[in-house]
């Protein structure tokens, strides 16, 4: 069971004992209300704010919480006395006594019925402990009774509501903590398949990358690596939607596009991924369509490059120029048919490529290209370009991941 919050036995013990107040002044200023002992309801007034003090100090020392039942316990004979100061058996203020029964019979435990059930009966039967002489008839007895036997229930009934309670609570929290451990799982093999840097490219080749999900688990991938002609290969994706299932396609999609690795056409490997990704008739996975922008870099500069839908992708040249390499074909998932584009860099250029969450950080707006390309006009390093977003993305409340992919070609 959680442990109950610090302030939760004084505001509970607060209404008692404001009820315990308010009963014993109606009654002395009400003239139709009965005051059969006055000095028994003022020492019951005084002994539920004697319990309302003793719960305050429960929060100045902590070790005091272990007692905290007395609190409630008391308050039965508390109620007992304002009972019998307020006409006795003709008391209406009788009723009070079943916020003790719920504050006893709410925690875990069926020993937690009993008590409260004590507790009625030493409500009930303390005017025979202080007026000796007085003979309880049968009547009485049977109302008495059935008094018990009701509070009593309900003291059963409130302690089972709360067992179940609990065990649902359990249940889900036990649920939670295993749907969190399968999340950092995921997060954990997501982060394993980006690669970590560029020794493996051949020479003449820098890269650097970086991915900030909006959640422990994102949709967005980037990925390099080294191609058969002594080339290199960079992607860049960015799966619709968040989360595990949004990663999982983006490990798919990963997956499927290093398996092209001998075909040197960048567009084939999107026409590999849809073929791949296709379910059949209820095509689950391509209802979540992928951006992506693929491109491979021969020995010689030569750059060829398919966009699926993304169209976030520049060439930053040595002369400071900016080109932004236009995507005319639709995300995997959507489209069918995709072909490739060719230019040539020169020593010194720059391939850049970014998923849509970067825009949100130049405002979302849409001037926000402009402020990008201004951005990647300001910048001439591209580990400094990476840095630089990454900070902006862990300083902002996002709610899309952000990926960020460059590599330089320094000449054959």
């Amino acid at each position: 069971m959680p442990a109950p919050t610090s302030w939760e036995p004084l505001a509970k013990q607060s209404v008692v004992a404001g009820l315990v107040v308010v009963a014993a002044v109606t009654s002395a200023a009400v003239p139709y209300l009965l005051v059969t002992d006055p000095v028994r309801m003022w020492q019951g007034v005084g002994l539920a704010l004697v319990l309302l003090v003793a719960t305050a100090l429960m929060l100045r020392w902590p070790a005091l919480r272990r007692l905290e039942l007395v609190v409630p316990i008391g308050d039965f004979i508390a109620i007992g006395l304002l009972r019998f100061g307020t006409g006795d058996t003709q008391s209406v203020f009788l009723a009070i006594i079943i916020l003790p029964v719920i504050w006893i019979a709410a925690g875990p435990g069926r020993w937690r019925v009993l008590v409260p059930l004590l507790g009625v009966c030493v409500t009930l039967l303390l005017p025979l402990v202080l007026d000796t002489g007085r003979d309880l008839g049968a009547s009485e007895f049977v109302r008495l009774l059935i008094a018990v036997l009701v509070y009593a229930a309900a003291g059963a009934v409130v302690n089972e509501l709360s067992r179940r309670s609990l065990q649902r609570l359990d249940i889900s929290q036990r649920r939670r903590r295993l749907a969190e451990a399968e999340v950092t799982q995921a997060a954990v093999v997501q982060r394993s398949l980006q690669p970590v840097d560029g020794s493996d490219l051949p020479a003449g080749f820098r890269v650097a990358g970086a991915c900030v999900p909006a959640r422990e688990v994102g949709g967005d991938f980037y990925d390099w690596y080294a191609t058969p002609d002594g080339g290199a290969a960079v992607t860049l994706g960015d799966v619709m939607g968040k989360g595990v299932g949004a990663g999982m396609i983006a490990a798919a999609v990963r997956t499927v596009i290093r398996s092209g690795l001998e075909d040197p056409d960048p567009a084939e490997a999107f026409h590999r991924t849809a073929v791949g990704l296709n379910t059949g008739p209820t095509d689950i996975i391509g209802a979540q369509f992928t951006t992506c922008f693929h491109a491979r870099v021969a020995a010689d500069g030569t750059l060829r490059w398919a966009d699926a839908g993304h169209g976030l992708s520049v060439l930053r040249r040595s002369t400071g120029g900016i080109e932004f390499l236009r995507s005319g074909h639709l995300p995997i998932g959507v489209g069918t048919r995709w072909s490739s584009a060719q230019t040539t860099l020169q020593a010194g250029d720059s391939l850049i490529s970014v998923s849509d969450g970067v825009l949100d950080l130049f405002g979302g707006s849409l001037d926000s290209i402009d402020r990008y390309r201004d951005f990647l006009l300001e910048h001439d390093d591209i580990d400094a370009i990476v840095a630089d977003l990454v900070d902006r993305a862990e300083q902002s409340d996002r709610e899309d991941d952000v990926t960020v992919l460059a590599v330089v070609w320094s000449g054959a």
